[in-house]
């Protein structure tokens, strides 16, 4: 067992209704005047700001806003935040949204309290020494950026796709009311799924200091909850239990705690993707999908143990046999097409030149500092061969 430090400071509000105390919420973070920070129509049409702006007014709390963010969250719109939140005195963020609001809500306050251009941190060029208070009300179950410390940002120019992590950024709060991702399209819904389900995978994968049988545990079964409660959505959209499984699930999955202990950090899939998303505006789940077998297939040789027991006690696989390993990889990738994310880049709707695939592999060494990887160690040439695999 490796040894570890748990960080979790983010206080939960989970079930129905739980917007309406957003003011509360806000006030007992000393927040006086908040960036409502949000996407596209559907939390307007919902009726979601109407009630959010209503608790802020209740509460006493002044509030300005900034809509747009999209999907892998623009540079410019965070350097507009960043702008506007100083003009208005802004003490507080509150994102409502998913993954893509949470993180540009958490590079607006890196950019507010830091001097300099706020992409010197996503870039790996000085680190931040200050965040503005964040706080979330989730519509959309997938990044677990409501609880974790990392944020994820697309620079327009070259699409460059970098994250940073800081534990400044943890939001303070997040309101989770699975009631709200009952309108999500089923195909973010599965998008979401993977997203979670890859958090997990990613720490589960490891050869940085052995397993502890609790985190592993934790982590089989909150795959194993995923991919059941997956299921039931895609055919029951509404059903407010999975909806809450799988709500809760993306903050556990992605918060530290299903890493404690096994050494794993390995996130080379994520690596992968972030430059197929940068370069071609990718859903983020999908991505993971489409790359994520042959990531699996070219480095299992090396994590041989993990992959067996992933195999055996998430997928159902029997132990024993000379191919069990594989036959895990193939169940995952059955279930992925079950629920009609890809299982490669074709699927994924890209098709790469060569010189594109050897751009994707330059970009994400450079952008991984030349290594990535605790299941197996990928260099530049590894990863060119993984996203030829993926095709």
């Amino acid at each position: 067992m490796a040894d570890f430090t748990f960080y979790a400071p983010t206080q939960i509000v989970f079930g129905r209704g739980g917007e309406n105390q957003i003011g509360a919420l806000v006030k007992a973070q000393n927040g006086k005047k908040v960036l409502l920070h949000y996407g596209g129509g559907s939390a307007r049409r919902s009726g979601l700001l109407d009630r959010i702006r209503a608790s802020l007014t209740a509460a006493g709390i002044a509030y300005t806003e900034l809509g747009g963010v999209v999907p892998n969250p623009r540079l410019s719109l965070v350097r507009e935040g960043i702008d506007l939140c100083r003009r208005e005195g802004v003490d507080f963020l509150l994102a409502v949204g998913g993954g893509s609001v949470i993180d540009s809500a958490k590079a607006i306050g890196y950019g507010v309290t830091n001097e300099g251009d706020v992409w010197d941190f996503y870039d790996r060029r000085r680190q931040a020494s200050a965040c503005l208070p964040v706080g979330v009300v989730l519509t959309i179950a997938a990044a677990g950026s409501e609880m974790s410390s990392s944020s994820v940002i697309t620079k327009e120019e070259g699409g460059i796709k970098r994250g940073y992590s800081s534990n400044l950024c943890r939001p303070r709060f997040a309101v989770m009311n699975p009631e709200l991702t009952m309108t999500l399209p089923p195909y973010q819904t599965a998008c979401g799924c993977t997203d979670i389900l890859m958090h997990t995978l990613e720490r589960y994968f490891t050869n940085n200091g052995g397993n502890m049988e609790l985190t592993d545990g934790i982590a089989e079964a909150l795959l194993r909850t995923v991919m059941k409660n997956a299921v039931i959505l895609r055919d029951d959209p509404e059903n407010y239990g999975a909806r809450a499984e799988v709500m809760w699930a993306g903050s556990l999955s992605h918060n530290g705690l299903t890493g404690c202990g096994n050494g794993g950090d390995d996130f080379s899939v994520h690596a992968l993707e972030h430059e197929l998303s940068g370069m071609y505006d990718v859903a983020h789940g999908a991505g993971l999908a489409a790359v994520w077998g042959s990531w699996a297939r070219y480095v299992y040789r090396e994590c041989l143990p993990r992959f067996e027991q992933f195999a055996v006690r998430v997928m159902g696989v029997p132990a024993g046999t000379a191919d069990t390993a594989l036959r895990g990889i193939e169940a995952l990738e059955a279930f992925f097409r079950s629920i009609g994310m890809p299982t490669s880049l074709r699927e994924l709707g890209v098709e790469p030149s060569e010189q594109d695939l050897l751009t994707l592999s330059r970009k994400c060494g450079v952008a991984t500092g030349g290594t990535k990887g605790s299941a197996k160690k990928l260099h530049e040439p590894d990863m060119l061969a993984i996203y030829r695999m993926a095709l």
